[in-house]
């Protein structure tokens, strides 16, 4: 599914575009995925996880995606640099098609800038705007507590823990909260 481009102003005064990504944006996308999952331990793959992945893969990706009539992929644009992404998507099927699923990502130089508060509103619009969603689900990892003020913020509520989802590098294991948002019409 494509988004209609729209820009805001950053806190810092610098204005920001989000829009679906386009195929010329692969690459961009590939390096803003390999950066960010190198600067925090709280994204699900380590950088080395995406070698492999190539730029035809990721038009793919972004084809698919645009394509798709239960899916959204948005990338935000800093200075013409990807400044971090979100999706959504939902399911087909009668049992499940109220149940959209979440995920966002930015980089560190772009934390606390609106960015996050932003790209959330607009999932939650998209999901608004779908007469069968009537929740928003998305996990976070154990210790991500910048991710976890955001989403309470967005009005997100913790409903389960997957015990011991993540194993990181060093053995250490960390549970998977899930959290829920109601959505009202």
């Amino acid at each position: 599914m494509l988004i209609d481009s729209f820009e805001f102003k950053l806190k810092d005064g610098r204005i920001a575009t989000v829009r679906s990504p386009k195929e010329e944006d692969s690459q961009a996308m590939l390096d803003y995925l390999y950066k960010a999952a190198g600067e925090t331990e709280f994204i699900m793959r380590y950088p080395e996880e995406w070698d492999g992945f190539t730029v035809e893969d990721e038009k793919a990706v972004i084809e698919r995606i645009n394509n798709s009539d239960n899916q959204a992929m948005l990338a935000c644009f800093v200075d013409g640099k990807v400044a971090g992404n979100c999706n959504i998507s939902w399911g087909r099927y009668i049992k499940t098609r109220h149940r959209a699923s979440v995920a966002i990502a930015l980089l560190q130089e772009y934390w606390n800038q609106g960015i996050g508060t932003r790209l959330f509103k607009e999932l939650i619009q998209i999901a608004e705007n779908n007469k069968y969603i009537t929740q928003i689900e998305l996990g976070f990892i154990e210790g991500n507590t910048r991710a976890r003020a955001l989403y309470e913020k967005m009005g997100f509520r913790i409903m389960s823990a997957n015990v011991n989802a993540f194993r990181f590098k060093d053995g250490k294991l960390r549970n998977e909260y899930i959290m829920i948002r109601d959505i009202k019409r």
